[in-house]
């Protein structure tokens, strides 16, 4: 069990402004540069360039080299967990005078459908989720999730493989969705059918962000497919 020392650390890291910028920025799961990062935090690239050292060294970022550049990435999904986790709670600590604007982004189509790390999240997600468990592909309780022998049936009919990993990530897996604050599918299950929505082209992503872009395809895709009634973005 971490130690309280190491808790406070890890929390002092995530509460600096310019840091909590860098980590929301690569909260839709891609690899960015320092310039990168730095412009999303709106910081110096020197000044960025500390920061990001921090926080690899306290193991929340990855750093990849490609070529003369490197990348920076969230070090593991439990990162991306913790964020959103952080999230929603500072959202349910608004003050009252602002509770009626809506949970989580106040973007609509963010809201609608996003990223969380490599997964799905928002409204398309949540109703994704419903949609799987009242079918019977899945079974999602507050700590854990499964995929039924039907529901592995159907996952590999839509193109999604059942094999499970070794070791590490949980296959399936409940999210408490940063907007809806009801639960979305994450794990290896959630990746996986979030990779496997954009390469059938019925979600693409919006430039510069963690949005999700519904496409008439996906809107008839989805409706067919789940029975789930999503309108193609605007």
């Amino acid at each position: 069990m971490p130690s309280i020392n190491a808790l406070a650390e890890t929390a002092a890291l995530v509460g600096d402004p310019a840091r909590a910028a860098m980590l929301a920025a690569l909260m839709d799961g891609r690899a960015r540069t320092a310039g990168e990062l730095a412009a999303s935090a709106g910081i110096t690239p020197q000044t960025a360039s500390g920061h990001l050292a921090r926080l690899a060294g306290a193991g929340l970022l990855a750093m990849e080299k490609q070529g003369r550049h490197r990348y920076h990435r969230l070090a593991s999904a439990g990162v991306a967990r913790m964020l959103e986790g952080i999230m929603a709670v500072a959202e349910g600590g608004a003050p009252p005078a602002r509770a009626a604007r809506p949970f989580g982004p106040r973007d609509a189509a963010m809201r609608a459908a996003r990223t969380c790390y490599d997964h799905l999240a928002g409204r398309l997600a949540v109703a994704l989720a419903d949609a799987m468990v009242a079918r019977g592909v899945l079974e999602l309780g507050p700590d854990g999730g499964a995929v039924t022998p039907s529901g592995e049936a159907f996952l590999e009919a839509f193109g999604i493989p059942m094999a499970r990993p070794a070791r590490g990530r949980l296959f399936c897996r409940p999210c408490l969705d940063w907007s809806e604050r009801r639960p979305h599918v994450a794990g290896v299950l959630g990746a996986a059918l979030c990779t496997r929505c954009l390469d059938l082209g019925w979600v693409r992503r919006r430039e510069g962000g963690r949005t999700l872009l519904v496409t008439p395809e996906g809107a008839r895709g989805f409706r067919d497919a789940f029975g789930v009634e999503v309108a193609a973005t605007p």
